[in-house]
């Protein structure tokens, strides 16, 4: 029983709490159903804890580093048939949020359950989120804590202002994210979920340093 259950459970106003809620959830789920049959293949939008968010255009840092990372991870996994990775278009269903990831990537297993006709995907091995203005405080409150919560393994969040890379991975005694650590230009970044992936912070960010990356994936070991 987790921490806040116990807590509701003490009070006596508790099934009529419980009540409302279910009540909130069930009116949620019928506006996510709107929300798929209102959404179409042009548009980048979200559902999250009831609403609509629609995303404007990125920036060219942004959908640079999306496409850099992108190509990479999906090179590498390819390269290896470890799975598949999804860039942005993907939208990923979780018990209450809807959410369209800048890059996830999904396990062997996860993969082989994937038909081509698939409009909904479930929760990713390992997610990447390029941060925004826009979206940022969305991917480090509700979605790190959302993602976690749906077994996730890794998160990378990528700031493409600042140049960085934070890699999380989840606890699976707490259910919550832990980082192992904050990259910076000049310093390696690698993958704790899928070993061997092992990229310069550069790569996501410089064009020449993401040519010579890709080729150095493909090196004999």
């Amino acid at each position: 029983m987790t921490e806040l259950a116990a807590q509701l459970l003490e009070s006596p106003k508790a099934p009529q709490i419980i009540q409302q809620v279910q009540a909130i959830l069930n009116d949620e789920k019928a506006r996510r159903q709107a929300f798929y049959e209102w959404m179409n293949d042009d548009m980048k939008a979200e559902f999250i804890n009831g609403e609509i968010v629609v995303h404007s255009p990125a920036l060219e840092k942004h959908n640079a580093a999306v496409l850099r990372l992108g190509i990479l991870l999906s090179a590498f996994v390819d390269e290896h048939g470890l799975g598949i990775v999804r860039v942005e278009k993907a939208l990923v269903e979780l018990t209450r949020n809807s959410y369209e990831p800048d890059i996830c990537y999904f396990g062997s297993d996860k993969a082989a359950a994937i038909q081509p006709d698939l409009l909904y995907y479930p929760a990713p091995d390992l997610v990447v989120e390029v941060l925004s203005k826009s979206t940022q405080k969305f991917d480090r409150e509700i979605k790190f804590e959302d993602y976690a919560a749906h077994g996730v393994a890794e998160y990378w969040l990528v700031d493409p202002t600042r140049q960085t890379i934070e890699v999380f991975t989840l606890d699976a005694d707490t259910e919550a994210y832990a980082l192992v650590g904050l990259y910076h230009i000049g310093e390696i970044v690698n993958s704790q979920r899928l070993a061997g992936f092992t990229i310069p912070v550069k790569a996501a960010f410089d064009a020449t340093a993401n040519v010579a990356a890709l080729r150095t994936l493909f090196l004999p070991k």
